[in-house]
């Protein structure tokens, strides 16, 4: 895509517990604001050390013992496609425990919320970003990591403009905005659904709607929906970029993306904090920000 100065100035963070997460949470909106003129900044919490092998056609005793390694070279792939920048905050990933089993000794979901935090608010205050975008408390889904990156998020959007938190993390920077993403609500996947089913397509989607409405998560009001329907071809390519991680045949790729496009068009968010005057429903994360508050 061509870009654009259109957003030159501003500055959005979004942070993730693993590589490939930024890939399927936001993607098409950062690859839009990067097209338009935007710096965004992904922030990885973890390395994804723990991560399974999703792809069968890599499910090999070499890639396993390789995946730390894998990973790191995907998430620059995925980077280079997106036009983002990225830095990974140096955290062992917790893994998804079953049963149950205790967490490993060292990971990120142990790490105390204080010193967990620092690392986010020095990205923070050397980025200087005005909109910051990350999981709920349920994290998305209940992972350990994702639930440790929402409590993370929102203690360094707090502490960052802060002089008295931190001082050895770098000169205080208040960012402006706060979001939660909405991604996979049961809404998207009920559409896809009734979407493939008129154009005579099987569907798994509606199953999974009904899989969330039945698990009972906090959903959390869409205030904020960006169009970038134009951008899906992007986000799917990084996605793809991270093989171990996707299944390219796997029944979540069945929609096709001309059908996707039409039938949700946007990526969706929840605004939780803002420091500027903005008007819900919105379509734009840097909505109210101007210039004089982004100076």
């Amino acid at each position: 895509m061509k870009t654009t100065t259109a957003r030159a100035g501003v500055r959005l963070m979004s942070v993730h517990a693993h590589p490939d997460d930024e890939s399927s949470k936001g993607a098409a909106t950062m690859a839009k604001y990067v097209a338009e003129g935007a710096e965004v900044l992904v922030c990885t919490m973890t390395g994804g050390e723990r991560g399974s092998v999703l792809n069968p056609a890599l499910d090999r005793p070499e890639v396993w013992a390789d995946l730390p390694n894998l990973r790191r070279r995907e998430m620059d792939r995925a980077r280079e496609i997106l036009g983002v920048d990225q830095r990974f905050l140096g955290f062992v990933d917790s893994g998804l425990p079953q049963g149950g089993e205790p967490l490993p000794e060292g990971c990120f979901a142990l790490e105390p919320l204080e010193s967990a935090t620092e690392p986010l608010v020095r990205a923070i205050r050397e980025f200087r970003p005005h909109v910051v975008v990350t999981y709920d408390e349920n994290g998305g889904y209940p992972h350990p990591d994702h639930i440790k990156t929402h409590q993370v998020s929102v203690a360094a959007f707090e502490a960052a403009g802060d002089p008295d938190r931190y001082p050895q993390a770098g000169p205080p920077w208040r960012p402006l905005k706060l979001y939660y993403t909405c991604a996979f609500s049961k809404e998207y996947f009920q559409a896809l659904y009734e979407a493939m089913t008129a154009a005579g397509l099987e569907s798994p989607h509606g199953a999974v709607a009904e899989e969330l409405a039945a698990a009972g998560l906090l959903s959390w009001e869409i205030t904020t929906r960006v169009r970038c329907a134009q951008y899906f071809p992007t986000r799917l390519a990084a996605l793809l970029a991270h093989e171990t991680q996707v299944d390219p045949n796997g029944p979540e790729r069945s929609c096709p993306l001309e059908i996707e496009q039409q039938a949700w068009p946007t990526e969706d968010y929840h605004l939780v904090s803002s420091a500027v005057e903005t008007a819900l429903p919105e379509d734009d994360l840097f909505a109210g920000l101007t210039a004089d508050s982004t100076a």
